[in-house]
């Protein structure tokens, strides 16, 4: 509805670009990018305000935003501009120099008096400023520009190169994502008179290509997603189309689960823009195929959507999302069933044959897979991990039978049909052909296994060999890459290094494996007998790239919902732990000594001693002798920490920290009578050094958990 704001017309602006049909990948990133441009360039102009909104629309064969209260022209404005210092602006005679009139000149005022521009500021820092009333933009001007520079900066893969016919009978020579046939332009009732891609903008648009074939003329701005949705048979917002794709999706599964990847809903929504949901069906003899196989195929080739019981066995129907709504979609599923057998056929097919062959016969194909020409092949790379994963078993007193085996056929089922026709199944097929095969249960659990985690948040092996397993796949990867120079650096990653990393302090972590990570490190660098490997993949450089993950990790950990803060958390790094196992009980333990009243005290004594000791250029002697200690706070000191020692190491060893930290409690009176009375820089070298001794002893004791210094 339009309204009169001064001597400005505001109402809704709608641009609409149609097309062929576009890609449907890209086409929810093709709609943001489409709204959010020309939002941006109206709003930097002054002609959409804070209360103005911007819906975006996205049709295989449309982008579209609707903006509401779009003013025809903005408002007159003042501007303040500094043109330069006035020694630069004006020559000794006190006249006007050309960088002055040139500045003027491209600013669109080389008309100005110059007696009316301002000076401002002293002596070298005086400079000539313009104060003018700029006109506000026209919205034809404006809603040009931003259509042009929106439509440039689209993020389009690819281009496409095409003519377009102009009324004087030539052609254009035009680039877009697919060839556009109109323009709309809209605000309110007017149709503005812009242009883009060879085309003039007009109020008309077209409606579905079946079911509403030809054109329709849209009359106000505002009315656009109802006019395409009642006359046209069109649902033009991507978001809502998707939801009621979902919603349907769910009613039509009944009381089956149906499986709805968010990739794949983004996709079909793309290809839509109508839609209707039909139940098809595929015979029952398939379903002998692991479903994995069956879903990837019905999910990548055909865009279908499967379905499962409640406890996720697949069923043999599935829900296909199609373009054509009708009273008799016999035709429609009967043709879909069609093609989707063929798919199915081949499935079963990889997998029969590939079952022909043990995996255990694929081993010595490894060595004709390149993995890195550094690095040799996937037949190197296999007696590498394996060579890791029996080091790991043999650490946690486990079965390195098992974790070898797994380890010599866990990659080959990359050389099977199935996994070369869906790269995705990788580690899932190598279960089912090693369970087929009569491997041990441990041994096929960890060829799947081995990738977890994939991602922040997955899951992690249920076995122990498949755990392990997992540890030596990816120490290989990081040190190997890392050896070849291929360190992640800012946003690169290309071997997902971090991911690795991260991987195995969860894997440590989580499944609380008392495992010295700089020994891991070196078992894995002593797998590559390449020179180089060895001079760059250093092992503190490793180490710290691993602990740098991990204080990420431990950043999203928490007690009671409330995150651990930077400082705990430096606290248990900053001592550079080789077992990390136990960090989160130690961080826990940290939050409740942190609560205590004696807390913040003992944190500032543990600092002033780390500095202390830090200053000593001498060395310390390994322990305090107490005939040497004659001031009474000195020796106070001495006895309550030799008396709470016992106990302080009965805790540690049993990982009660909590109890251990509490029990640090009983040295704050004593260590602040220390620093009251006693001049640890005694003259006296003997009694310096047995006090620094004293400080040493009571360091140690107190930072066996974490460095408290930290907390200060």
């Amino acid at each position: 509805m339009s309204t009169q704001n001064s001597l400005f017309q505001s109402d809704d602006l709608l641009i609409e670009v149609f097309t062929e049909e576009l890609p449907p990948k890209s086409l929810r990133r093709l709609g943001d990018a489409f709204k959010d441009g020309i939002f941006t360039a109206l709003k930097t102009a002054g002609l959409a305000g804070e209360n103005s909104v911007a819906i975006g629309y996205a049709t295989p064969r449309r982008l579209a935003v609707q903006i509401t209260n779009v003013l025809s022209q903005a408002p007159d404005h003042p501007v303040r501009e500094k043109l330069l210092p006035v020694s630069i602006a004006f020559d000794a005679n006190g006249q006007p120099t050309p960088p002055l009139l040139k500045k003027l000149g491209s600013l669109g005022y080389a008309d100005i008096d110059i007696a009316a521009l301002e000076k401002s500021g002293e002596g070298k820092n005086e400079a000539l400023y313009l104060n003018v009333i700029a006109k506000g933009a026209a919205l034809e001007q404006t809603a040009q520009q931003a259509l042009e520079h929106t439509l440039s900066k689209l993020p389009i893969a690819k281009m496409m190169h095409y003519q377009v016919l102009q009324k004087n009978g030539g052609l254009a020579d035009v680039e877009f994502a697919r060839p556009a046939h109109r323009i709309l332009a809209l605000h309110g009732k007017n149709t503005l008179n812009i242009n883009a891609l060879g085309i003039e903008a007009n109020n008309q648009t077209e409606g579905h290509r079946f079911l509403a074939p030809g054109v329709i003329s849209i009359t106000t701005a505002d009315q656009y997603e109802s006019d395409l949705t009642n006359k046209a048979k069109v649902l033009p917002s991507f978001n809502k189309r998707r939801e009621y794709i979902e919603a349907a999706l769910l009613k039509a599964a009944g009381s089956d689960l149906v499986l709805m990847p968010d990739s794949l809903l983004d996709e079909v929504t793309a290809l839509v823009e109508w839609p209707a949901i039909y139940e098809c069906h595929f015979d029952q003899e398939f379903l002998e195929v692991p479903q994995e196989c069956l879903i990837l195929t019905m999910q990548t080739n055909q865009k279908y959507f499967a379905l499962t019981d409640q406890q996720g066995k697949l069923r043999n129907r599935f829900l296909i999302v199609s373009n054509i709504e009708t009273n008799k979609p016999e035709a429609i599923i009967s043709g879909n069933e069609r093609v989707v057998r063929p798919r199915l056929s081949d499935a079963r097919f990889f997998f029969q044959q590939d079952q022909k062959r043990p995996l255990a016969s694929r081993v010595a194909d490894l060595g004709k897979v390149v993995y890195h020409n550094q690095l040799g092949n996937q037949l190197d790379r296999t007696k590498r991990v394996q060579g890791i994963a029996i080091g790991v078993a043999k650490a946690l007193s486990a079965n390195e039978a098992l974790a070898g085996r797994a380890a010599e056929i866990a990659k080959t089922d990359l050389l099977t049909d199935m996994v070369g026709e869906f790269p995705e199944l990788q580690g899932i097929m190598g279960r089912y052909y090693a369970t087929h095969d009569g491997e041990h249960v441990e041994v096929a659990a960890a060829c799947g296994e081995h990738y977890m985690p994939r991602f922040a948040g997955d899951e992690l092996p249920q076995t122990q060999t498949g755990t392990i397993l997992a540890i030596a796949d990816k120490l290989e990867t990081l040190v190997g890459i890392w050896g070849v120079g291929l360190a992640p650096t800012g946003d690169k990653d290309p071997y997902a290094l971090r991911r690795h990393a991260l991987g195995i302090c969860r894997l440590l972590l989580e499944k609380n494996l008392a495992l010295s990570l700089p020994d891991l490190i070196d078992l894995a660098r002593k797998q590559f007998p390449q020179k180089e490997v060895q001079e760059k993949a250093k092992a503190e450089d490793i180490y710290a790239f691993i602990i740098d993950r991990l204080r990420a990790y431990l950043r999203d950990q928490s007690v009671a919902g409330k995150p651990f803060t930077t400082e705990e958390i430096d606290a248990v790094l900053s001592q550079s732990p080789s077992h990390i196992n136990d960090l989160l009980d130690r961080l826990t333990a940290l939050r409740e000594f942190n609560a205590l009243t004696e807390a913040a005290q003992l944190a500032a004594a543990n600092k002033r001693i780390s500095n202390i000791l830090k200053k000593t250029t001498t060395p310390i002697p390994t322990s305090c002798a107490s005939k040497l200690l004659q001031a009474p706070a000195e020796a106070t000191l001495y006895q309550a920490l030799e008396s709470i020692s016992p106990s302080l190491t009965a805790a540690f060893e049993k990982r009660q920290y909590v109890e251990f930290l509490k029990a640090l409690v009983a040295l704050s009176g004593p260590i602040d009578q220390f620093f009251a009375d006693v001049m640890v820089m005694d003259p006296n070298p003997e009694l310096r050094d047995n006090r620094l001794a004293l400080l040493q002893q009571l360091h140690q004791k107190m930072n066996l958990i974490a460095d408290l210094g930290k907390l200060a």
